[in-house]
C-alpha cells in the first residue's frame, strides 16, 4: 500500500458498488453465461444497447469550435442557467442564485458544503440512491432517512416530523434531499397530499432554524404522468415562493438528454435573489472543479432556440416513457404470476422489490444469472437496462430467491 495515503483513505472498495455488480454482470455475459442484467443505470433499447436521443446528437453536431473550446463562466452561461430552470418552472424570469455543475452528483456535493458543517447529515429518504451516502462521507458528514410511502398508503408524517426535530435539535438546520417526483429508486412520486404534509413540516421546522429543500430532478421526462409531474412541480415552487423554506433543485442532462458523459447540470435556487448565497455556490465551483464544459451548455441554448428540436425531443421522451412503462407492466402481470406484490411504477428508470434479506437475495439472484442492485429495503431493479420480454424470468427468479434467503 502507498505510504503516502493517509490512514483514513486505505479502505475503500476497488470500484463503485453498482458498478461493480454490472461489470460482473457483463463478464458473465462475456463467458457465455445467459445474464439478466437489472443493474443497469443508463436507458437501453430493446437490443441492449445504450439509448442516445437522435435530437440531441443532431444538436451535438451543430456545435462550433467556440460552441466548445472556450471556458465557460466560473457559475456557468447565465443564458444556460435560464434555460434549465425553465424546462422545469416555465413561467420564471431567473435561474436566482445558481450555478453550473457536472452533473447532479455536483450539485448535490456543492449543496453539502453550502448548507451543513462537518458532522452533520442530510435527511433523505429510505430507500436512497447509494451515492448520496458517499458524497456525505466525503463531505465529512452523514445521512438520516425518513421512510418513502409505501404503495398505496400516504407519508408517514410522524417518521419525517421526528427525523426533521430531531436535526434540527441537534444541529440547528436542516437540509433535505428529495428525489420527487420520479424517485429513485422505487419509481414512485409522492402523491398531493403527501407534498402538502412534507411541506408542513419543514415550514414548522423553519420557525426553528434554516431549512433547505433540494429537489433531486434526474427523471422527470421519463414518466406515465407527466400532468402529476407538472403538478409535483407547482407545489414546490408555490413553497419555494413563499420564502420560509429555502428550496432549490439539482437538474441535470445526463437522463434528460442521454449526455451522460457530458457531466452537465445545475443546482438553482430560483426564489433566491440573495447575493451571498450566489457568491458561495461560486466560490464552491472555483474551488471544487472551476469550471464546467461549455459544449452542453450550448447546446441546451441551442434547444431552447429551436421549437421543432423541442417537438422532437417531446416525441422520443413520450416514446422512452411508452416503452418504460410496458416494461413495468411487464414486470407487474409477471410478478402477480409469481404471487409478488406490484411494484406501481410512475416514472424513472428504477423498481425497488422489498426483501427481508437483500444481499442473500442478491446471491440466489446471481446464481440465476440475474443481477440486482442490493439496498436496505430491498433489491433495486433497472427498467431502464431490461426489456419487457426479461419480466417472467426475473419474476421467478425472485420468487425462488425470495423463499431461499
Amino acid at each position: 500500500m502507498t505510504a503516502q495515503l493517509i490512514p483514513s483513505r486505505r479502505a475503500f472498495p476497488s470500484d463503485d458498488p453498482i458498478f461493480a455488480l454490472n461489470a460482473e454482470a457483463q463478464a458473465c455475459k462475456a463467458a457465455g453465461a445467459s445474464v439478466l442484467n437489472a443493474t443497469v443505470g443508463a436507458l437501453l433499447d430493446d437490443g441492449g444497447q445504450l439509448v442516445v436521443l437522435a435530437t440531441v446528437m443532431d444538436l451535438w453536431r451543430e456545435l462550433g469550435a467556440l460552441d466548445v473550446a472556450p471556458y465557460a463562466p466560473i457559475a456557468g452561461d447565465p443564458a444556460f442557467l435560464k434555460v434549465l430552470v425553465q424546462r422545469h418552472w416555465p413561467t420564471l424570469a431567473s435561474p436566482g442564485a445558481a450555478c453550473a455543475t457536472p452533473g447532479g452528483s455536483g450539485a448535490l456535493g456543492l449543496s453539502l458544503r453550502n448548507f451543513l458543517e462537518r458532522g452533520q447529515s442530510v435527511l433523505t429518504t429510505a430507500p436512497f440512491w447509494g451515492p448520496y451516502a458517499t458524497l456525505a462521507a466525503e463531505n465529512g458528514m452523514g445521512v438520516a432517512t425518513a421512510p418513502w410511502p409505501s404503495p398505496g398508503r400516504p407519508l408517514n408524517a410522524e417518521a419525517w416530523h421526528g427525523a426533521i426535530q430531531r436535526l434540527m435539535k441537534a444541529q440547528g438546520r436542516v437540509l433535505v434531499w428529495l428525489n420527487d417526483p420520479c424517485h429513485n429508486p422505487t419509481g414512485r412520486s409522492l402523491s398531493a397530499a403527501d407534498r402538502a404534509v412534507l411541506a408542513g413540516l419543514l415550514r414548522e421546522a423553519a420557525a426553528l432554524g434554516p431549512v433547505t429543500l433540494l429537489l433531486d430532478f434526474a427523471y422527470l421526462d421519463y414518466t406515465r404522468e407527466p400532468a402529476a409531474v407538472a403538478a409535483a412541480l407547482e407545489d414546490y415552487a408555490a413553497l419555494g415562493a413563499e420564502g420560509s423554506v429555502l428550496v432549490g433543485a439539482c437538474m441535470s442532462l445526463s437522463k434528460s438528454l442521454t449526455l451522460y458523459g457530458a457531466r452537465s447540470g445545475a443546482i438553482a435556487f430560483p426564489w433566491s435573489t440573495d447575493p451571498a448565497l450566489q457568491a458561495a455556490l461560486t466560490q464552491s465551483c472555483r474551488g471544487t472543479w472551476s469550471n464546467c464544459a461549455k459544449a452542453p451548455q450550448a447546446l441546451l441554448l441551442r434547444l431552447a432556440a429551436d421549437g421543432k428540436a423541442q417537438a422532437h425531443l417531446a416525441a422520443e421522451h413520450q416514446h422512452w416513457s411508452e416503452v418504460l412503462a410496458d416494461r413495468a407492466r411487464a414486470l407487474d402481470a409477471a410478478l402477480a404470476e409469481a404471487r409478488l406484490e406490484p411494484v406501481h411504477w410512475q416514472g424513472g428508470f428504477f423498481v425497488t422489490v422489498p426483501s427481508v434479506k437483500p444481499d442473500a437475495a442478491c446471491g440466489c439472484l446471481k446464481a440465476e444469472g440475474v443481477f440486482t442492485v442490493p439496498l436496505p429495503e430491498g433489491l433495486r431493479i433497472g427498467l431502464c437496462g431490461m426489456k419487457a420480454a426479461d419480466a417472467p424470468r426475473l419474476a421467478q427468479a425472485l420468487r425462488r430467491a425470495s423463499q431461499s434467503a
